[in-house]
């Protein structure tokens, strides 16, 4: 099933919610002169996407109302299933859903029911990148679903990423794959934390260590990039610590569904943990740096209300 798009191929697009993320991808969308109707729960994060040329709404409800495409961009299952709620009577039967929040394996099925009870096209469809990449329209999206909604979604598509991996058919399958690749990036992230820690828990300068690894085959963008972030002292954050911690819950849940144990990415949900309780969960990832410092264990044990 597909829909039929605005004047000259071009579909319009109701974003819903425009954090980190989303506002990137709204921003793509216009850049390619895609419309865009826009709309948060709090209405002046989505504000500043008026001046791009935006149409900013107060409900989700209006966002939807005409749209040919709905992309989703909210935090978690909960937030996605609430907003679709709200957003029900503006919503008609063949748009196609673009839900591009990291929900997890459960909530993904949820919403593909929820979807199907509201006659949409549901497209699991979430993205691998973070704020930079979502402000170039240079992400890599994973989408399931079916084919027939990949003409009226693909313009979209190419607007927020540099590449698309279709995955299959079956909502859910682009899911799992985001899962895999987030235990991949949660896992290189503490390493470099903990290479952070002890490079200056034994007196060295942690600039020795980046400075060894630099340009050999050990090296990485990321471990150069994460790194500078933490020794400048800026975490403006392009993906927070505290939606990294949810995501490492969904991976734990879904491994532990699949018999799979995970020892790395149960670890790096402690640092987490410990980071956030120490006030660093709206700070970029790397924050998970001062979990590793003098004091960090301790700031999660007295943490108030902990009942773990």
């Amino acid at each position: 099933m597909t829909t039929a798009t605005s004047a000259q191929g071009t579909p319009t697009v109701a974003v819903l919610g425009t954090g980190i993320m989303g506002s990137g991808m709204a921003r793509s969308l216009l850049r390619d002169r895609l419309p865009v109707r826009a709309w948060n729960r709090t209405r002046s994060r989505a504000e500043p996407l008026a001046a791009h040329g935006a149409t900013v709404t107060d409900t989700a409800e209006e966002a939807v109302r005409g749209a040919d495409v709905v992309l989703t961009a909210l935090n978690d299952g909960p937030s996605v299933a609430e907003t679709l709620t709200a957003a029900a009577p503006g919503l008609r039967p063949g748009q196609v859903w673009l839900q591009s929040s990291t929900v997890g394996l459960d909530a993904t099925t949820d919403l593909a029911h929820r979807a199907a009870g509201l006659g949409l096209v549901y497209l699991d469809a979430p993205v691998s990148g973070t704020k930079q990449p979502a402000e170039q329209g240079a992400l890599t999206v994973f989408v399931s679903g079916p084919s027939g909604a990949r003409a009226t979604a693909q313009p979209v598509l190419e607007a927020i990423g540099q590449r698309t991996v279709w995955v299959g058919e079956e909502p859910g399958a682009a899911t799992r794959l985001k899962l895999v690749a987030n235990t991949w990036v949660i896992n290189l992230v503490n390493s470099v934390a903990e290479c952070l820690n002890l490079a200056e828990g034994l007196g060295l300068d942690p600039q020795l260590f980046l400075d060894a690894m630099k340009g050999g085959p050990l090296d990485t963008p990321y471990l150069q990039g994460k790194s500078a972030a933490v020794l400048s002292g800026d975490l403006s954050p392009s993906f927070a610590l505290s939606t990294a911690l949810k995501d490492s819950r969904l991976i734990l849940d879904a491994a532990e569904a699949a018999g799979v144990t995970l020892d790395l990415v149960a670890a790096s949900a402690e640092r987490f943990t410990r980071a956030e309780a120490a006030g660093h969960g709206g700070q970029d990832m790397i924050a998970t740096y001062y979990a590793g410092r003098p004091g960090g264990r301790e700031a999660a044990k007295n943490r108030p209300g902990d009942e773990m």
